[in-house]
């Protein structure tokens, strides 16, 4: 029996890919690239896209076996296969697998963590968009490296955080994420690997810190704006449904919701003081 709380993540997911469908037609849950771009909903597509065209200039040449770890939606699959390629997916939720199977029929679908899926290669690339800070360095890189084929590569495209700023004073509160960079290194260097090409596109995927915010802020103003409603002509109801929602959310998550729909503490300036974005293109080291 369940525990009677609403799974947030679920429903999170499903909430974010009919909101990326809505604005740009695709169902893309990463960050853009901002470059000559106003940092507006109207422009997240065209982001997006200038994300996946730097993020591909990092594959190698020819068609590919890619093993895409924590592939989304599959909208990434799906131009990937479009491109000639043959993609496997691994994705631990099963939402997001019944969206993989939807937008990319072609791609084999794992529904599993990295770490458990049966998957077994060989694979010219391993690509983590924006999956590798999920998995514990001593899981993600060793198992990668073993599923290369002969001259594969592995392909990150990540935020990690700086271990010059101050995010580990309130870490759960700080906009970023992912392995601090310094500690990613000493990993890669002792898997044996090394990192073939790097691209720091911290500024110009910082701005979609506030466009993100900027959307929880008008969900904000209208809830806002219908609890102010309640006090004032029905106290009595909004007394049961924040009752109601506190149960089944939790009181936690749904004090971390208000903030996050009312805060200002999440801007691209704090992105770029905690964390660095990296695209970068690792290889065995030459024996």
């Amino acid at each position: 029996m369940g525990s009677g709380r609403i799974d947030t993540r679920a429903v999170g997911l499903e909430a974010a890919c009919a909101l990326a469908r809505w604005l740009t037609g695709k169902e893309h849950m990463h960050y853009g690239l901002w470059a000559g771009l106003d940092p507006v909903a109207a422009n997240l597509g065209a982001a997006q896209e200038a994300y996946s065209q730097r993020l591909f200039s990092l594959f190698p040449e020819g068609k590919l076996r890619i093993l895409d770890i924590g592939g989304g939606a599959g909208e990434t699959a799906k131009r990937l296969i479009g491109m000639g390629h043959s993609v496997e997916i691994v994705v631990p939720s099963a939402f997001l697998a019944g969206r993989c199977r939807e937008n990319a029929p072609q791609a084999v679908v794992h529904e599993a963590m990295f770490e458990e899926a049966r998957v077994t290669g060989p694979f010219d690339l391993c690509l983590f968009s924006e999956s590798f800070q999920y998995i514990r360095l001593h899981e993600s890189l060793p198992r990668a490296k073993a599923l290369l084929a002969p001259g594969g590569a592995i392909v990150i495209g990540d935020v990690f955080r700086r271990l010059d700023a101050d995010w580990w004073k309130n870490p759960r509160r700080t906009v970023g994420g992912g392995h601090v960079v310094e500690t990613f290194r000493e990993a890669v260097a002792k898997e044996g690997l090394t990192v073939e090409a790097e691209m720091d596109v911290t500024d110009e995927v910082a701005p979609s810190i506030d466009v993100e915010q900027a959307f929880f802020n008008v969900l904000g103003v209208g809830l806002a704006g219908m609890d102010r409603e309640l006090r004032a002509h029905r106290p009595w109801l909004r007394g049961v449904a924040v009752g109601i929602i506190g149960k089944l959310m939790g009181e936690r998550r749904r004090k971390s919701l208000v903030e996050r729909l009312a805060g200002r503490d999440r801007t691209s300036d704090v992105f770029r003081a905690n964390n660095r974005y990296l695209l970068m293109r690792l290889r065995p080291a030459a024996d």
